[in-house]
């Protein structure tokens, strides 16, 4: 079970969660975002290239995310807005590995997925808001047997350490990892350490075949 820690800001507070390695760390370049992480950070510039680096963008130029993405050594690159399945793809062409995000409710049509299949990597199902992410709030994790792609996913939305046992017996095949973040944090941007480290702990204890 892979482990996405996303939304972080503060260099002492990333420089601890790096302690406990998940295996990726998320940063947010989306300016109206509480953990928007700034387009000058020398934190990131210098930060480990061990754990993968998660460009999270929303609806940015690709002129912009591919600038960030080259200046900060981002191999991923999460796309958390209405990026189409071309935008999509050009990025993939250009050597990254995308991620791209959908929010999910009761009506979501899996159907809509088809269109970015082989132009994408992973696809990041989270809860629908009026926002983009951090929301705190679970979906029906039961919607996801409607999934009929092979392209392998992330799991976001609400996820905490109370319902932490409940993902453990989600038994998906195409379930890759979980992203945690606003039930994670003291603040927006600042995670609990003790919360991380022990849902990273747990899930890397969790095999999936």
């Amino acid at each position: 079970m892979k482990i996405k820690i996303c939304g972080l800001k503060y260099e002492e507070n990333l420089n601890a969660i790096k302690a406990f390695k998940p295996d990726f760390v998320g940063f947010v370049f989306y300016e109206k975002s509480k953990r928007f992480v700034g387009f000058d950070n020398e934190v990131l510039a210098f930060y480990s290239n061990e754990i993968n680096k998660v460009g999270v963008f929303v609806n940015q130029s690709i002129e912009i995310v591919e600038h960030i993405a080259n200046k900060y050594s981002f191999k991923y690159l999460q796309l958390h807005g209405d990026e189409t399945p071309n935008y999509c793809e050009e990025l993939k062409n250009k050597g990254f590995a995308i991620i791209k995000a959908f929010g999910i409710d009761d009506d979501f049509d899996f159907s809509i997925l088809d269109q970015y299949d082989l132009k994408v990597d992973y696809f990041l199902f989270d809860t629908k808001t009026k926002d983009y992410g951090g929301s705190g709030k679970v979906f029906d994790w039961n919607i996801l047997d409607k999934y009929h792609l092979t392209t392998p996913f992330f799991l976001s939305g609400g996820i905490g350490v109370e319902n932490i046992d409940d993902i453990l017996k989600i038994s998906h095949p195409l379930l890759f990892a979980i992203d945690v973040n606003s039930k994670f944090e003291i603040e927006p941007g600042l995670k609990d350490l003790d919360k991380s480290r022990q849902v990273i702990n747990k899930l890397k204890s969790k095999e999936f075949n």
